[in-house]
């Protein structure tokens, strides 16, 4: 397993020079530089406002087990939200699930060099990656809470959901897939890629390069144990739709 360690708003793991399938991770972590005060709880940092939970555990286990990269952002979307365009006041959040981003009250200059720092330098790689190595299949990997503190009483049963942008072919394969597997599956739930789908539309979009977007309910993927049994749903459901690919 290599690891690009240099460049600090990113880690990449697996060898992307051979593998097939490449994992786009843009909530993987929930680090947040010494240099910066969000201003909250250091709790919060552990719940779903701060990272998409399991995401970096699947990934790592899909690393080690199928012909599978992937690069990952290495901070918290609570400092910049990789999956937003950097001009959406949304990318560096005041508020989150009801709860005030008081470190997120910046100006204008602060605010460029947060994207100067985080946000434009893991873009760009995961261009270079794109250019320098096509590959067959990317799967961006998110995960969401069964529960919004600010909207409680709405209730989000699916398993994992299947987001995608304009190009919904390989999405609908994984979906079939998915639900030979008997997850109980989302298709543009518990939100809709085609009002959030900034990375995809970006790279994978773009370049037409297949790919579907997953979102896994965090509750299933909080231990080990579900951590394990996505990964292999997840791996299985990829290599099945590379083949049909070939």
């Amino acid at each position: 397993m290599n690891s690009d360690s240099q460049s600090y708003p990113y880690e990449i793991i697996g060898d992307i020079e051979f593998d097939n399938i490449l994992i786009i991770a843009d909530h993987a972590s929930n680090h947040v530089p010494f240099d910066i005060d969000l201003g909250i709880d250091k709790k919060l940092l552990h719940t779903h406002i701060a990272l998409d939970i399991g995401v970096r555990e699947v990934s790592e286990i899909l690393v080690q087990k199928y012909p599978v990269s992937a690069i990952m952002a290495r901070q918290s979307r609570l400092i910049i939200d990789l999956n937003r365009e950097e001009a959406n006041p949304d990318a560096i959040p005041k508020i989150s699930d009801m709860h005030i981003i008081a470190g997120n009250r910046i100006d204008d200059a602060q605010r460029m060099a947060r994207v100067e720092r985080f946000h434009r330098p893991y873009h760009r790689k995961i261009e270079q990656i794109l250019q320098n190595k096509r590959p067959k299949l990317i799967l961006s990997l998110h995960s969401f809470t069964h529960c919004l503190k600010s909207n409680p009483n709405v209730h989000r049963p699916w398993e994992i959901g299947v987001l995608y942008g304009e190009h919904d072919e390989t999405s609908k394969q994984a979906i079939g897939i998915l639900e030979e597997y008997g997850l109980c599956v989302g298709d543009q739930l518990p939100y809709s890629g085609k009002m959030l789908n900034y990375t995809m539309d970006r790279h994978a979009e773009t370049l037409q390069i297949p790919y579907f977007g997953v979102e896994m309910r965090q509750d299933l993927v909080a231990d080990r144990q579900g951590c394990e049994r996505f990964a292999q749903i997840l791996g299985k459901t990829c290599l099945k739709i590379t083949k049909m690919l070939a």
